[in-house]
């Protein structure tokens, strides 16, 4: 998969096929889109392009949001080459690409730049200035400027409209089974691991501080998680927590993960940390002798559930 940080980075001779939105999730509310981009496009003996923006638009357009992302660039990326996507457009999305009239966007970004011969797009989608434009305006353009408008039905996309709101919401509320249903995979977290305070070693759960450089990706809710990573070539599983150790008087919110029977250096490597099951709250326990009980504890429940849905 090639991938162009801006629309004025691709160049193509030949016509494409071409889909377009912000894909945060990469869940299974787009699949359908997704195989049908690139199944069209292996028809058509032509390439595809999906065109995606960076910031979100509700970031530039919406005052005070906070909205926070679920895929990182680097992981959305990921996502989408398992997909099949050929050509990969990451455009900055701004106030001034957001004036663009819905005529403009078509003439000037998808015929003149990208060669549209076949846009596939999902049945709400809107564009242009202010998002005026629709499906019904997309084919009148498609029929002025030569080219196929394929139409994805809400059916199609899901008997229940999956969005990554809903899954941004689950995560928040520690409905983390609920959110990973809607991603159809685990959520994941990519960081690199760095050294903390050391404190569970001094009770038998040493840990990997997880630090992520995107302040815009989504820390699901404080908690008690059992993940999974694949770590030189070997795939180890543990428990996370997430919170800001509030027992050994913690201030700053960390992520910390103790792997079960794994013990090799991995400090400044950079993992992918899969959540797949939340334990508990995080609590404030009276002393440490309680925390080192309650992990003991956390253990027996993580093992347990890798035993039977993981193993």
């Amino acid at each position: 998969m090639k991938i162009f940080n801006s629309i004025q980075e691709f160049n193509t001779d030949v016509r494409t096929i071409v889909t377009l939105g912000t894909f945060d999730g990469v869940h299974k509310g787009h699949k359908s889109i997704l195989e049908k981009i690139t199944s069209s496009s292996k028809k058509a003996g032509c390439e595809n392009v999906l065109l995606t923006f960076f910031p979100h638009p509700r970031m530039v357009l919406q005052q005070n949001t906070d909205i926070k992302l679920l895929n990182t660039i680097k992981e959305k990326a990921m996502l989408l080459e398992e997909y099949g996507i050929d050509n990969l457009i990451i455009h900055p999305f701004d106030h001034s690409f957001s004036r663009l009239t819905a005529e403009e966007f078509v003439k000037v970004i998808l015929v003149d730049k990208l060669k549209v011969q076949k846009i596939i797009i999902g049945y709400d989608h809107r564009f242009g200035r202010n998002r005026t434009a629709n499906i019904d305006d997309l084919i009148i353009f498609g029929k002025d400027y030569n080219f196929e408008v394929e139409q994805i039905s809400a059916l199609e996309i899901n008997e229940v409209s999956v969005s990554s709101t809903k899954i941004r919401n689950a995560l928040n509320a520690g409905y983390l089974e609920t959110a990973n249903r809607y991603l159809g995979y685990p959520y994941f977290l990519t960081g690199t691991v760095v050294k903390g305070k050391q404190l569970g070693r001094t009770i038998g759960f040493p840990t990997a501080n997880i630090h992520i450089t995107e302040s815009y990706k989504l820390i699901p809710i404080k908690g008690v998680y059992v993940v999974s990573s694949e770590i030189k070539g070997q795939k180890v599983f543990g428990m996370m927590n997430i919170g800001n150790n509030p027992t050994v008087g913690g201030v700053a919110e960390s992520i910390e993960v103790h792997f079960f029977n794994f013990n090799a250096d991995i400090y400044d490597s950079e993992i992918r940390v899969n959540i797949h099951y939340r334990i508990r709250d995080e609590i404030k326990f009276p002393s440490v002798n309680h925390l080192k009980d309650q992990l003991m504890e956390d253990q027996k429940i993580s093992l347990e559930y890798i035993s039977q849905k993981l193993s």
